[in-house]
């Protein structure tokens, strides 16, 4: 791979000259550019990007932590947030941690060694050390849809909680008095906050809440959850699931077990991914513009990138109902 030094033999200038010419450091003459360029057109030669980043000490990186990439809503939301990076200049190194906080760790440590210049994180895993380590951070961060103890930061967030009273009051409103919620990782705020919502709708129609299901946030985890609550001998005749992907295993297990959706069983998500609308029956779910979402976090965190001294900004985006195909009142 063709260097600078042999740039400036080929074009018989100086190393220095050629410097100039290709970070554009001090005005050169047109005819020495012209032969600058010549020679790098022959040689094929490309300027080294970590080089200059370290003389301009900006690289154009943003970080992007997120627990799964498998899961579509993080792959829309990577997708919103690499969008609005690009349209302005911006490149974006995405981290997949597994929902393994060792991991988290790891990879917090390998963005920041390579000098990015803005970190958005989306974990839904967090333990001390962690936030410890993200409140040590030397450059601009931004938190999508959950908040950290101990870290002050932008964050962009879905209101969780308002999300889970919406499902349920939709299945409420239906007629439904015997409603499950399987609600994803119990530790995780998230979960805290939408089950908080499902059982305030619960206690305002002064209907008794079934214990919340702790599983992962998955589709397999969704139809193990599934498959118990309909052997029950009084199973529930609808189900709030915490997620769309959760949900997807829940009409799986539904399925299998001869259960109609939505006569004998309605089903409410929560995300409104894009494969729940081609599900068959189509998803039912709380619905947040995920593309957006990341789309607003990327724009907050090259604000804050150019102003540092901007004061922190909390921004709750409101949820709306999906109204489709996998809920109806329950049969008499």
């Amino acid at each position: 791979m063709a260097t600078i030094k042999d740039v400036a033999a080929r074009a018989g200038i100086s190393y220095t000259t050629v410097s100039h010419v290709v970070n554009g450091t001090r005005p050169v003459s047109d005819p020495v550019r012209d032969k600058v360029e010549a020679a790098i057109a022959e040689l094929g030669y490309v300027p080294s990007g970590v080089a200059r980043s370290l003389r301009a000490r900006a690289t154009g990186t943003l970080g992007l932590l997120v627990p799964n990439a498998s899961n579509p809503y993080f792959a829309e939301l990577a997708r919103g947030i690499e969008d609005h990076a690009e349209r302005n200049g911006y490149s974006v190194i995405l981290c997949n941690s597994d929902d393994d906080i060792d991991k988290q760790l790891r990879y917090l440590r390998v963005l920041v060694e390579r000098r990015i210049d803005g970190l958005i994180v989306a974990t839904v895993a967090s333990d001390k050390a962690f936030a410890e380590a993200l409140a040590g951070l030397r450059v601009p961060l931004m938190l999508v849809d959950r908040s950290l103890d101990g870290v002050t930061a932008d964050r962009v967030q879905v209101d969780h909680e308002r999300g889970g009273f919406l499902a349920t009051q939709h299945l409420l409103e239906l007629g439904h008095r015997r409603i499950a919620c399987i609600g994803g990782p119990a530790s995780t705020q998230v979960v805290q906050l939408r089950a908080a919502g499902y059982r305030r709708a619960l206690a305002g129609a002064k209907v008794e809440a079934l214990p919340v299901v702790d599983c992962a946030f998955t589709s397999p985890a969704g139809y193990a959850a599934a498959q118990a609550l309909l052997a029950d001998h009084e199973p529930p005749t609808a189900i709030f699931a915490g997620n769309d992907m959760i949900a997807l295993g829940v009409l799986r297990a539904a399925a299998e077990r001869g259960v109609r959706v939505p006569e004998q069983l309605s089903v409410v998500g929560f995300d409104d991914i894009e494969v729940s609308r081609y599900l068959y029956p189509a998803l039912t779910t709380v619905g947040q513009s995920i593309g957006q979402l990341g789309e607003t976090a990327a724009a907050r965190l090259l604000a804050r990138i150019r102003t540092p001294d901007l004061s922190a900004e909390q921004q709750l985006v409101e949820p709306t109902l999906v109204l489709r195909e996998s809920s109806a009142a329950p049969q008499a």
